[in-house]
């Protein structure tokens, strides 16, 4: 493992900062409070330890004393301040963390919740690790004991295991960060939330961006990207071509023909340039979310008309409703060539789409609680979701539908991939089917067709037999849990607490309305959750590495992207810059998506899907191209007309100039680029590299400070 890499894990497993002191109410709307204290942990007459009971001694009062020693296997109550009183979460918001002197951590179970006539908080605690150990050793001998609640973490307070004993070492506390944005500030006054919150939902924080919510406030915001028209920039439309290359368009004649029409590069120039210019940066963001779950790619889908074509319907769907969305990809002929429902029939019944909507696009493997944990059977052990003799009935349903060649969009000589594939009725498949059997399913199998005797009646049947399957599939009580988890997981946090999850699957399975599936409702209470939102969050695995594609969009969005002369608009041709860090946009390597949401850090027991696109050579990569982008700009490749990418740093480097210290220029850079979270070594370390720059070129000295942050670890991971 390289220093950089280790460095990016190192931040993302023990950074530790404390959350912002914030004034009064938020002035003229009712947007989340981002001032929910950190909890503390009450210690025993030696502040050095936790005061913990065993739950049979637990009663309605604190005690006086605790016990110093405690079972692997066992249970302990511990008693936490700082959680007000209105505060609605139980015992799932909670995660206690047990570190060892080695460094090892735990994550224990959190099983109970309750509050004292005092006000103090008693949480109950199984001393076993979440994960199984992971290959770990059972904890032994004094740890130390540490509670994280909405992305803040509490003290650390030392408790024995098995046995007392060892040397560890108490962590000193943070220093308080005050952030309160200043009194002018009238709409949604926390500064570093308002970056924090457009780090989750656009693809950067803009100063524009950063404005607009400062004066009317987050769920305004959130309105008007609601009905934002989108796309900004024209979404390119390229024409359909024969599945064969023709002469007039083969890579080695006219390779500017075979790159607009037959990869997707088409597609990427249009992404990075509506994602650095676009105004409705939430339907996009979620777009590219939903993406990659509802995987297809570049690597099997041969043209960038398909490609786009599938990506409209994400997009257009992005604030609609989740049920649209899997009957719309279910039809999508770009979906049906990748996982072959195309070409399924009912002789030949393909097994990959029916096997993937369920395992991938709606429900998982195993039965999950609400709060996305797994539900356990009586021996403990995980309980399945479906079997084969269930991907083989659903097989059958979806039977029979392929390419519709006689459609509006129809060209001849070529396949369409534009209009939803249609039924050829002696494809498919006209026996019973049984479904899923659930609580509260209302439909759970599809009956023979009967009097299937003209071409009407079958695609009468078939269709009927289709939206049955949606259904089934869609009221499945997983689907909520499952899909809110992986958009958390894209948007804010790789390891959401299971309150979080159990929030946003609520607004899953009831948008306030009786609707299910609402997509705005899933969104609004992803970015509006208290674990979403503060200036700073203190817990080490809070967060999430920045996938390649944001590292680059939030860069250009922070500084205005342009072309490599400042002249003109960027041309967008930063896919391949994308691919050199590991994520090749609209190429997934495969439908499970450029990295698992499953992915722990190697060597740790920390869940960070994007970790899983970061070795030695890619955290090179990512640094190379950052000194790119940042000191020399990206050159226009003259071969194909395009303009290169800079950035425009204009306005720091006058900062620069006003402020020969530089101490301007980092501090703006800080609130513009780390919501202010720069601790003062980062800080003094990137000064001295500033200051050894000559004053005299404060354009320099303003690109030096960039890239020194960006390449950094506490910038590449969005905490």
């Amino acid at each position: 493992m390289s220093s950089c890499m280790r460095r990016l894990v190192i931040c993302f497993t023990s950074a530790v900062f404390v959350i912002a002191a914030v004034g009064s109410a938020v002035f003229g709307q009712e947007d989340p409070d981002p001032n929910s204290p950190a909890p503390r942990l009450l210690s025993s007459m030696d502040k050095t330890r936790l005061l913990a009971i065993r739950p049979q001694s637990a009663g309605p009062e604190l005690p006086a004393t605790g016990d110093a020693v405690f079972d692997v296997g066992g249970e302990m109550v511990v008693y936490v301040e700082n959680i007000p009183r209105t505060s609605p979460d139980g015992a799932n918001a909670f995660r206690a963390y047990l570190t060892q002197s080695d460094g090892r951590i735990y994550e224990l179970y959190t099983t109970s919740f309750r509050r004292l006539k005092s006000g103090v908080a008693a949480i109950g605690i199984r001393i076993r690790d979440v994960y199984g150990y992971r290959g770990q050793p059972k904890p032994i001998g004094d740890s130390l004991l540490s509670i994280v609640w909405r992305g803040n973490v509490s003290n650390y307070l030392k408790v024995g295991i098995g046995t007392t004993g060892g040397r560890i070492r108490i962590p000193e506390a943070a220093a308080t960060r005050v952030n309160d944005g200043g009194a002018e500030y009238v709409g949604y006054r926390w500064s570093g939330d308002r970056i924090r919150f457009l780090e989750q939902a656009t693809f950067g924080p803009s100063p524009a961006e950063d404005e607009r919510i400062r004066r009317i406030g987050l769920r305004a915001w959130l309105a008007e990207q609601f009905n934002a028209p989108y796309p900004y920039l024209q979404m390119p439309n390229p024409p359909q071509m024969p599945t064969s290359i023709p002469t007039e368009c083969s890579l080695a004649a006219f390779p500017a023909c075979y790159r607009d029409r037959y990869t997707m590069t088409p597609l990427q120039l249009w992404f990075f340039r509506e994602a650095a210019y676009g105004n409705a940066q939430l339907r996009h963001r979620v777009a590219w979310a939903l993406s990659q779950i509802l995987v297809t790619s570049g690597l099997v889908t041969q043209q960038s008309s398909h490609a786009i074509a599938y990506h409209r319907i994400l997009q257009d769907n992005a604030f609609g409703n989740y049920k649209d969305i899997l009957r719309s990809v279910t039809l999508s002929p770009t979906m049906g060539n990748y996982l072959d429902m195309a070409r399924s029939t009912k002789t030949n019944p393909n097994e990959n789409y029916p096997r993937e909507i369920l395992q991938l696009f709606s429900i998982g493997l195993f039965m999950l609680e609400q709060d996305g944990r797994l539900r356990l059977d009586g021996d403990g052990h995980p309980i399945p979701t479906y079997d084969q003799d269930l991907i083989n009935e659903f097989s059958k349903v979806f039977t029979g539908w392929s390419f519709n060649n006689t459609g509006p969009h129809a060209t001849p000589g070529t396949v369409n991939y534009l209009d939803p594939m249609i039924l050829s009725t002696a494809n498919h498949d006209l026996s019973a089917k049984t479904l899923m059997s659930y609580h509260g399913a209302s439909v759970t199998s599809i009956p023979a067709c009967q009097n299937c005797t003209t071409t009407t009646q079958i695609r009468d049947y078939a269709d009927a037999s289709l939206d049955a399957a949606i259904t089934n599939i869609f009221e499945h009580p997983n689907v909520g849990p499952y899909i809110s988890r992986l958009l958390i997981q894209h948007m804010v946090t790789s390891d959401p607490s299971p309150a979080y999850v159990e929030h946003v699957a609520a607004a899953f399975n009831d948008n306030g309305s009786g609707i299910r599936g609402d997509m705005k409702a899933v969104v609004r209470a992803i970015l509006l959750d208290p674990e979403a939102r503060g200036d700073v969050k203190t817990a080490p695995r809070y967060g999430k590495l920045r996938e390649p594609v944001q590292l680059i969009t939030n860069l250009t969005r922070i500084f205005p992207a342009r072309s490599y002369d400042g002249q003109d608009l960027s041309d967008g041709a930063l896919g391949s810059w994308a691919a050199a860090m590991g994520q090749n946009p609209f190429n997934s390597p495969s439908v499970f998506n450029y990295f698992s949401p499953k992915h722990v850090v190697s060597g740790t027991t920390i869940l960070g899907p994007e970790f899983e696109l970061l070795n030695s050579g890619l955290a090179v990569n990512r640094t190379n191209f950052l000194h790119l982008l940042t000191i020399d700009g990206i050159t226009p490749n003259a071969t194909d007309s395009l303009r290169g990418t800079s950035l425009d740093l204009s306005a720091y480097a006058a900062l620069a100039a006003e402020d020969p210290t530089g101490n301007l220029l980092l501090d703006t850079l800080d609130y513009r680029m780390m919501h202010r979270t720069m601790t003062q070594q980062q800080k003094g370390l990137i000064l001295q590299a500033v200051n050894a720059v000559a004053a005299t070129d404060p354009l320099r000295r303003a690109k030096t400070a960039v890239y020194l942050i960006a390449a950094s670890s506490q910038y590449q991971v969005q905490r």
